[in-house]
């Protein structure tokens, strides 16, 4: 498992105006609340519900009501600020690049995980492949996240190209959970995911993500 390193975690950005609309009122209201997405790292409906906690407390903090969204991809998110449909995100770094160039969002807070506003990412395989270093991935079938995801695809794939090193095909899963599925499957070689160090002899990098359905798949 291979590990590298990111300066940044994820960064909440946000294009955010309290003005009034004629039909929806003003921004945070009951009819008009702060629109906040994010990028979908992992299902869904899993992340909407682990975000319902953050909800109820900014509510609860604030004057304003929100509203939580998780788009198909990461890119979505960005566009969403170009359509008027985002008022404020949680992105990963190169999401908030594309957002703050193409429409001028401003980085508000930086998200601390573990004690850190860094994070690193990994290429994954099985405990039985033979692939024992990035080297290895030459030839090899790998899955990444999705095309803006920085630990899943874009430092990754920068890290093979600059050692000059080409998979045979490569795919998107999507999410850090499907790349670590497919892996275990099979269906891949090599996967591409976010890594964060073990707490207290427990795994919570993207392996984490499975562990209800493959209780086994740290040893796999």
């Amino acid at each position: 498992m291979r590990q590298f390193k990111l300066l940044v975690l994820l960064v909440i950005i946000g294009i955010f105006s309290v003005s009034c609309t004629r039909d929806k009122g003003p921004l945070g209201s009951e009819t008009n609340p702060v629109k906040f997405f994010f990028v979908p790292s992992v299902d869904a409906k899993v992340l909407t519900e682990k975000t319902k906690h953050l909800k109820t407390y900014l509510e609860q903090n604030t004057k304003y009501k929100f509203k939580i969204q998780v788009p198909t991809s990461f890119v979505a998110v960005v566009e969403a600020f170009g359509t008027s449909r985002a008022d404020v995100a949680s992105v990963n770094t190169f999401g908030y690049i594309l957002a703050h160039e193409k429409y001028g969002a401003e980085a508000l807070l930086t998200v601390e995980r573990f004690g850190h506003t860094d994070y690193k990412g990994q290429f994954i395989t099985r405990s039985d492949s033979k692939i024992s270093s990035i080297s290895d991935i030459a030839g090899k079938k790998i899955a990444y996240v999705d095309p803006a995801s920085t630990s899943g695809y874009l430092l990754p794939a920068t890290m093979l190209k600059k050692a000059s090193i080409k998979p045979a095909e490569m795919m998107f899963a999507t999410r850090h959970d499907n790349v670590v599925t497919m892996v275990r499957e099979r269906q891949v070689d090599v996967g591409a995911t976010f890594y964060s160090p073990p707490e207290e002899g427990k795994i919570q990098d993207a392996r984490r993500l499975v562990l209800t359905q493959f209780p086994e798949i740290e040893k796999e």
